[in-house]
């Protein structure tokens, strides 16, 4: 377990470049980590006292754990037909072998945001080498009809006394109509142990039934679903392309824009004035394959998106945030690595890595009272921040690129001070 003996480990990593993830510059160092949070960063060699694992980075670059700020573990995991016909075991195990991979790949923590993963969290925070630290959303909640409404046409909709669509069995939709179940259905999420909440305020590539150009959810069904959240000390996260969905959902007091990449200019603007993140993704079309050709076509609009979206948000300074929101093709995970890397098209490489690093963390912490890590700072290498680390055969503050193959170029992963991965080679 990881909180039993915690106390007593000991790590020290020496002879390292140090990537804070918080200025724009590397520093020659030692890292001591006790128990699960960094103790000391030196630039003068520590002593190593007995039982204490060391390892020497022989100036290799150390940078924080990278974090994804938009995942679906279970839908990254799972097929459309395991979601559909899967056993709740079988999409468990998946999902912890997901997990698994994506910590491998460098991300020791995501914000899950849609998906029944508060156990798998459960597990992994006892057993820290399992994946990444989890911040889950639950099931994102959808009015009828819209981008998280899975039902089949010919089946009466929930709200008016239908069962339960399968994608609301398995804990991966919510549909809910009126500001009162909707109100429900965020508490819901809640209770279950979201540490935010997801809406579904826009048309989506993925969905059958709604256009982009939709706005889903009334103003009242918004701001009841804002102040259930803010009841709770969290916030609310929304799924939307559009600009009157985007100006809508920040009207009501929504947080966190998913996506945004049928925005204009000035309704990024209006982010940046209002303090609004806008979680976004640096889509290419080739992400996502859809045997549907209006989903096709709609993921090409939303695509086409993708430079105008980041030129506009680096030029009014809008906080941002970077996520991947892969779906439904397990064996294509590894984007996961490709996607990170593509954040140099848009920044500077260094700017790239504090988005990964500290930046997504920032993030992350508007979750508040329900922030499960809130004992110590995310991202950062820092005494008293978590102790998530990656030794970096390279240096990633000029090459990017290296972070696009983890599994030559990762060389150790650390998690809550356990070493996951180490590659290096044995001292004599």
């Amino acid at each position: 377990m990881a909180e039993a003996g915690s106390a007593g480990r000991r790590l020290l990593i020496k002879n390292v470049r140090i990537f804070d993830g918080l200025s724009d510059r590397v520093v020659d160092g030692h890292v001591l980590v006790e128990g699960r949070t960094i103790a000391a960063v030196e630039t003068s060699p520590v002593a190593e006292t007995d039982g204490t694992t060391v390892l020497d980075g022989g100036g290799r670059t150390l940078m924080p754990g990278m974090s994804d700020a938009h995942i679906h573990l279970v839908g990254m995991a799972n097929t459309l037909l395991d979601l559909a016909m899967g056993s709740q075991t079988h999409l468990a195990a998946a999902t912890l072998a997901a997990a698994k991979d994506t910590l491998l790949r460098g991300f020791t923590t995501v914000r899950d945001m849609a998906g029944d993963t508060a156990g798998i969290k459960k597990v992994i925070d006892a057993r820290p080498e399992l994946g990444p630290r989890i911040y889950p959303s639950q099931a994102a909640i959808s009015q009828t009809g819209g981008h998280g409404d899975f039902g089949f046409v010919y089946e009466t909709p929930t709200a008016l006394g239908g069962n339960e669509s399968r994608a609301e069995e398995i804990g991966f939709m919510r549909v809910a109509d009126g500001a009162d179940r909707v109100l429900a259905a965020v508490r819901e999420q809640l209770k279950l142990g979201a540490s935010q909440i997801k809406l579904m305020v826009g048309g989506g590539a993925a969905s059958l039934y709604d256009p982009l150009y939709t706005v889903q959810f009334t103003e009242p069904e918004l701001r009841a679903a804002v102040q259930a959240a803010e009841d709770y000390g969290t916030y609310v996260a929304t799924h939307v392309y559009n600009v009157t969905g985007i100006r809508r959902a920040v009207e009501a007091g929504v947080k966190s824009i998913e996506h945004g990449h049928l925005a204009d200019e000035p309704t990024i603007a209006m982010l940046a004035e209002r303090g609004v993140w806008l979680s976004t993704q640096p889509f290419a079309e080739h992400d996502h394959s859809f045997l549907n050709p209006d989903s096709a076509e709609k993921n090409r609009e939303i695509c086409a998106g993708t430079d105008q979206l980041y030129t506009w948000a680096t030029r009014h300074g809008v906080k941002v945030a970077w996520g991947t929101d892969l779906l439904f093709e397990p064996d294509r995970d590894d984007l996961q690595s490709a996607m990170a890397v593509r954040l140099g098209d848009y920044m500077s490489t260094v700017d790239a890595l504090r988005l990964l690093t500290s930046g997504n963390a920032e993030l992350f912490r508007l979750a508040g009272e329900r922030d499960p890590y809130k004992a110590a700072r995310l991202g950062e290498i820092t005494p008293g921040a978590w102790a998530d680390m990656l030794l970096v055969d390279g240096d990633p503050t000029t090459d990017l690129a290296l972070l696009g193959d983890p599994k030559a170029n990762l060389a150790v992963i650390v998690k809550d001070g356990i070493v996951v991965k180490n590659q290096l080679p044995a001292l004599p």
